[in-house]
C-alpha cells in the first residue's frame, strides 16, 4: 500500500514537473521573439548609455549577443510562468495540509509574487540607475568605458533577482514564526546581527563599491526585517490560537 501511494505521488510530481517545463519553454520562446524589446527595457536604467560611443553597449564575442538574448528570454519566461509554477507547487502540497494551512498557502501565493515584483521594481527604478551612472562616470577622465552587453545584462538580471528575493524577507519571517521555527523575541534580540547582515548583503548585491549605494540597499533590508518582526508577532499569535 505504501509502495502504491509513493508511486502515485511520484507520478503526480512527474506530471506537474512536465507541465511546468512545457509552460516555461513556451513562455521562453515567446519572450525570445521579443528579445530586442526586453533588452531595451533592461538597458533603460542606464539612460541609453549616453556616455558610450554610439550610445549603446558592445559585444566582443560572436555568440555573446545571442547567448545573452536567450538568457534574458529565459529569465522573463520563468518569471512570466511564476504564477503557474507556484500553483503547481501548491496543488502538489495541498493534499497533505489541513484546511487552515491550505488557506494560508493560497493567500500567500499572490502576495509572494507581488512582493517579488516590488523588490525587482525597487532595484530597477531606484538602485540600478545611480549605480550605473557611478560606474560609467568613475574614471571616465582616465579611460573610455566600452561596456559589454553580456556583462551589463548579467548584472541587471542578478540585481532584479536578488532584490526580489530580499523583499520576501517579511513573508519568510512570518511563515517561520507561524510554524514555530523562530519567535518574535528571538528576532528582536538579534536585531543588531540583522543590521550587520543587511550591510553585508548590500555590499554583495550592489554592483559598486560606493558606500552610498550599499547603504541604499541595506536600508530597505533593515526596514523589511522590522516589518518581518511585526509580522512574526502576528504569526506567533495565530499559532497560539490554533495550538
Amino acid at each position: 500500500m505504501e509502495r502504491q501511494t509513493l508511486s502515485v505521488h511520484l507520478t503526480e510530481l512527474r506530471r506537474r514537473l512536465t507541465w511546468s517545463a512545457v509552460v516555461v519553454f513556451l513562455a521562453t520562446v515567446i519572450s525570445f521573439i521579443f528579445h530586442q524589446q526586453i533588452l531595451q527595457v533592461l538597458m533603460a536604467p542606464a539612460g541609453n548609455f549616453t556616455e558610450l560611443p554610439q550610445n549603446k553597449p558592445v559585444y566582443t564575442e560572436l555568440t555573446e549577443f545571442i547567448g545573452i538574448a536567450m538568457k534574458a528570454s529565459l529569465f522573463v519566461g520563468v518569471f512570466g510562468s511564476l504564477p503557474f509554477l507556484l500553483w503547481q507547487m501548491v496543488m502538489f502540497s495541498a493534499p497533505g495540509l489541513n484546511p487552515t494551512e491550505k488557506r494560508y498557502l493560497y493567500s500567500l501565493m499572490p502576495i509572494t509574487i507581488l512582493v517579488f515584483l516590488a523588490g525587482s521594481a525597487f532595484g530597477y527604478f531606484m538602485l540600478f540607475p545611480p549605480a550605473v551612472k557611478f560606474l560609467l562616470t568613475f574614471g571616465s577622465n582616465v579611460a573610455t568605458p566600452m561596456i559589454r552587453i553580456g556583462n551589463y545584462i548579467n548584472l541587471m538580471l542578478s540585481l532584479l533577482f536578488w532584490m526580489g528575493i530580499v523583499f520576501e524577507l517579511p513573508i519568510i519571517l512570518f511563515f517561520l514564526s507561524r510554524i514555530g521555527v523562530v519567535s518574535p523575541e528571538f528576532l528582536a534580540r538579534n536585531r543588531r546581527w540583522a543590521i550587520v547582515i543587511a550591510f553585508v548583503l548590500g555590499a554583495i548585491i550592489t554592483p559598486t563599491l560606493d558606500p552610498i549605494n550599499q547603504a541604499f540597499v541595506a536600508g530597505p533590508i533593515i526596514v523589511l526585517y522590522e516589518v518581518g518582526v511585526l509580522l512574526s508577532k502576528v504569526g506567533a499569535r495565530m499559532r497560539g490560537r490554533n495550538s
